[in-house]
């Protein structure tokens, strides 16, 4: 298809166009950007484009053509004459009339062809201004792709590498409570070591401090107390130990070791049952021969650090949830709600809230 001369570069179709008369020319042109209506345009066969009728008028006033007609003159004295300046006159005067026809037609074509013009300069320089502005939209647009599509290939990147810290973290939970349970059996079979390596010991509680206390002959008198005579070769070692809180002004616990076991277990036996039977004048400092102040003294099972707290929190547990008897056998802490109940042993504090269901 042609296009347009007008500058639109619109293509051109054959219902749509308008060719110049002129054979040296011959341009086409859309009926719309000369201004030409559609009813009218069947009726300009001989019409000529802008640029021919600006051309065709500017080379005849450079040749000083007019087309106003001059009267001939004549000789009046023959007849013939008078015939033929009367024809002349009729010919001068159609040609006349035929100048001013065209002269009209011509004026009125470039005056009707100039605001076309005008027109179509207008709408080039808005269509040139759109196109102009519509290609930074779109370089703008593209950019904005471009990071739109950057930033979405970061995001699947991200979101991967979010799976996948997400799966090693669910694997490193498993493997991390796997641990705790591990460190847990660990802890509690090394507690197991350390409360069997201690098997032998026997603590004392509330015993009052003396700069030259003999505590090998404290131990020999308690043993004559209660009835379970020991011998010097009996005890291993006896000393106190540092207290576990340092701001507690009880003085510090005595921790004796003796030969064995049996004889540990014999001695605690013989405690407990001197206790039952004198229950207003249980072991305390005076039998002991520390003056006559009667301050009970508690003698229990030497137990780790771990099983003071866990027996300590026991018993407080038991008095909140009315349980009567609290007691250590062996370096294990046993519960019983009555007489009536069996005794369940406490290994843990979580399994002190077990024992209430």
């Amino acid at each position: 298809m042609n296009k347009c001369h007008c500058g639109c570069e619109i293509a051109l179709r054959s219902n749509e166009k308008i060719v110049c008369s002129l054979s040296k020319c011959k341009k086409s042109f859309h009926y719309e950007c000369v201004q030409i209506p559609l009813a009218n345009l069947k009726t300009q066969k001989n019409w000529k484009c802008p640029e021919c009728t600006v051309q065709s008028l500017a080379l005849q006033r450079s040749q000083g053509k007019d087309n106003t007609p001059i009267k001939p003159q004549c000789d009046l004295n023959t007849s013939e004459q008078n015939v033929n300046k009367k024809r002349g006159t009729a010919v001068a005067e159609y040609d006349m009339d035929e100048a001013i026809e065209n002269e009209e037609d011509q004026a009125e074509g470039l005056f009707s062809s100039i605001p076309a013009t005008l027109e179509t300069e207008l709408r080039l320089l808005i269509r040139k201004l759109l196109v102009e502005e519509f290609s930074s939209i779109r370089k703008e647009m593209r950019s904005f792709d471009e990071s739109l599509k950057f930033f979405n290939n970061q995001f699947e990147e991200m979101k991967k590498t979010v799976s996948a810290c997400t799966e090693d973290n669910k694997q490193l939970r498993k493997e991390l409570d796997l641990m705790q349970c591990k460190v847990k059996d660990l802890e509690s079979k090394v507690s197991v070591m350390e409360q069997d390596s201690r098997q032998s010991n026997i603590e004392l509680q509330n015993l009052p401090e003396h700069r030259n206390e003999n505590l090998v002959n404290t131990m020999l008198q308690l043993s004559r107390v209660v009835d379970y005579v020991l011998s010097e070769n009996d005890i291993v070692a006896c000393n106190r130990v540092q207290k576990q809180n340092q701001n507690s002004k009880a003085p510090r616990a005595v921790v004796c070791r003796l030969s064995n076991r049996l004889k540990r277990d014999n001695l605690l036996a013989a405690v407990i049952k001197y206790n039952r039977s004198h229950p207003k004048e249980k072991v305390n400092t005076k039998l002991l021969g520390y003056g006559d102040n009667e301050a009970p003294i508690y003698i229990s099972e030497h137990l780790t650090p771990s099983n003071k707290s866990l027996h300590a929190a026991t018993r407080i547990w038991a008095r909140e949830n009315k349980f009567k008897f609290v007691w250590v056998r062996n370096g294990k802490i046993f519960v019983r709600k009555d007489e009536n109940h069996p005794a369940k042993m406490v290994s843990h504090v979580d399994t002190l809230e077990t024992l209430v269901a």
